[in-house]
């Protein structure tokens, strides 16, 4: 059995969402910074009449912010019941990945920060991690995204 994944990038690293799992993807554009936010957390944004806490992969990864371009995107989906922006470098491809082609993320590097990566896909030499959305964010991190959509 195939699943069609959303593959972004992420400084270097590629990575993929199961499609079905995606609402949108959309440039991003005007985020209004949120005082006190956790850290993941860039603001929040409107989109088509929906308030949208916008989560950074960037700083999730451990990684630096680099200034928006127009590569970059956001891919919206629900994690852990909340609806949320992630955002990425880039959005490159929607690709087919058949079950033949998909590994189990070796277990040496799974630990509770990575908790989020589900698999990974060989696809035409290219390694991508295959992440689960709903185990993106920490309880903590959702907690606060929670909190931070109620009062809006």
């Amino acid at each position: 059995m195939a699943t069609q994944q959303v593959i972004f990038k992420v400084n270097e690293g590629e990575y993929g969402l199961d499609v079905s799992q995606v609402n949108a993807i959309e440039t991003l554009t005007d985020v209004v910074p949120v005082p006190n936010a956790a850290n993941h957390i860039l603001g929040i944004m409107n989109l088509r009449g929906d308030v949208l806490p916008v989560f950074s992969l960037r700083t999730k990864f451990g990684l630096q912010e680099v200034p928006v371009n127009e590569q970059t995107k956001i891919i919206v989906t629900k994690s852990n019941g909340v609806t949320i922006a992630f955002k990425v470098d880039e959005v490159k491809e929607i690709i087919e990945c058949d079950e033949s082609k998909l590994t189990e993320f070796p277990s040496i590097a799974r630990s509770m920060d990575t908790a989020y990566v589900d698999k990974v896909a060989n696809h035409n030499g290219r390694l991508i991690l295959l992440l689960n959305q709903d185990r993106l964010l920490k309880a903590d991190e959702a907690e606060a995204i929670s909190q931070l959509v109620s009062n809006v």
